[in-house]
């Protein structure tokens, strides 16, 4: 196995080339020891939720690890097909001990790999996720085959459609929506399964794009944030008079949207509309944001009664976060969004809905009220490919040393009027550039700034 599949969230790799059966064998192995010695219990006591999505390798790398848990004791329950929303909910809500769903996220089809999770035991109404770093530190340490008892394991197929439906709709108060027409695109990904059920608890119009499942993901890439990949369905909620549409990608846990007008709305500018009756439900709160959101988002927050909670990038420091500082969720530019109230983890489902309530409150078009929550002018990340990483942060730090606000995430400097952050990506020789200004011709100029001084 290479190094690299193994990624700072999960695990992901082409099949077989880089990802196959045998490689999973010790990959099954070693999550069996890292829950037994995290939970203090026997690898043959454990019992875990396993699914996949619909990618060709899932089914053939999930009966892989099945095989090994059922070798060493543990109690399988198999959800088969279900997005990442519904694996969350089920780890969460039936308080297993672990999980594991085979699904390679937003990746090509040729892509193969497995997301973890496992049951916090200091928040008993949390699930944690496991990274795929620290599984490659724990399979370099450890021998195969593990000396575990071998006995005889059970397996059990399990539905969780009704309970899921049920726990998503306890955010809303659905019978107040307005009849929103709404075109959604799950890009053959997973959460085309359960779209059609969440919309007849509505008196929204569906027009569904893309919604059966193929893991060869023909009409789109499966990342909604590709180049060219929202311009279907920018396309069709113009074509159709539609107010709104929604994104999601294959495996069911980012969600972007499109206003009425077909224009693109980031993750971070999506945050607003469904923070706003979170903190009316639960007010004074806290709401967690990654650090190269829009200014504009905290500012709202604390409009709103709330407490902004700042973050590095990514989903595990979010939940950390919000654990930590009485968070009630969260939300990032990449389209996660995570609630407290749903185990800590993402659920696209639950900001989609929380996004038509607050849309049925307001009264006024999708591109009227993200025009009114545009405080700055807010560029997209710029990744740059450099040799020399630690150097080139060294450039910026000496830079602009009087006004860096923090290093938490990389380097965040700040102005009265702009500020910017530089980040190294955690598996490629990139710099990731995030600038924010006033205006478009001062986020220009600035952008250009920096990219002069990372260049020259």
């Amino acid at each position: 196995m290479k190094d690299n599949i193994f990624k700072s969230y999960d695990i992901r790799g082409i099949y077989p080339e880089e990802l196959n059966e045998q490689d999973v064998q010790q990959i099954a192995q070693a999550y069996l020891t890292m829950l037994s010695e995290k939970l203090n219990k026997p690898i043959k006591k454990l019992k875990i939720v396993v699914c996949k999505d619909v990618r060709g390798s899932s089914g053939l790398l999930l009966e892989e690890a099945i095989k090994v848990f059922l070798e060493y004791g543990v109690q399988v329950d198999d959800y088969d097909f279900i997005s990442i929303n519904g694996y969350y909910f089920a780890a969460g809500y039936y308080k297993y001990d672990g999980g594991l769903m085979a699904t390679a996220s937003h990746n090509p089809p040729e892509y193969g790999g497995f997301k973890m999770v496992i049951k916090n035991t200091e928040y008993s109404d949390s699930i944690e996720f496991i990274s795929g770093k620290e599984l490659l530190d724990r399979l370099k340490k450890i021998d195969f085959p593990i000396k575990d008892e071998k006995i005889k394991g059970g397996r059990e197929t399990k539905e969780l459609r009704h309970e899921h439906l049920k726990h998503i709709f306890s955010f809303v108060q659905q019978e107040k929506f307005k009849p929103f027409k709404v075109v959604v695109d799950t890009g053959n990904g997973m959460n085309g399964l359960l779209i059609p059920k969440i919309f007849e608890k509505t008196p929204c119009e569906l027009i569904n794009m893309f919604p059966d499942p193929d893991g060869s993901f023909p009409n789109r890439n499966p990342n909604p944030l590709a180049p060219g990949a929202a311009d279907k369905i920018s396309q069709r909620v113009v074509a159709e008079g539609a107010d709104m549409g929604f994104i999601f990608d294959v495996d069911g846990d980012r969600m972007f949207m499109v206003d009425e007008k077909g224009q693109f709305i980031r993750g971070d500018m999506i945050l607003p509309l469904m923070a706003k009756p979170m903190l009316e439900r639960f007010p004074g709160q806290g709401i967690a944001y990654n650090l190269i959101c829009s200014h504009t988002v905290p500012e709202l927050i604390r409009k709103w009664g709330g407490k902004p909670i700042r973050s590095e990038v990514g989903y595990l420091n979010l939940a950390r976060h919000m654990r930590e500082e009485g968070g009630v969720m969260s939300g990032e530019v990449s389209g996660h969004f995570a609630f407290r109230d749903n185990y800590y983890a993402d659920s696209a489902f639950i900001a989609m809905l929380l996004v038509l309530q607050q849309l049925t409150e307001d009264g006024r078009k999708l591109s009227e009220i993200i025009k009114e929550n545009t405080f700055y002018s807010r560029g997209d990340e710029i990744n740059i490919k450099v040799d020399d990483i630690p150097a080139k942060l060294d450039k910026i730090r000496q830079t602009y040393s009087a006004n860096i606000l923090d290093e938490i995430d990389g380097i965040t400097v700040e102005f009265d009027d702009w500020w910017f952050n530089v980040r190294a990506s955690n598996t490629e020789p990139l710099l990731r550039v995030t600038v924010e200004a006033s205006n478009e011709d001062k986020l220009k100029a600035r952008q250009q700034e920096i990219l002069n001084l990372i260049n020259n």
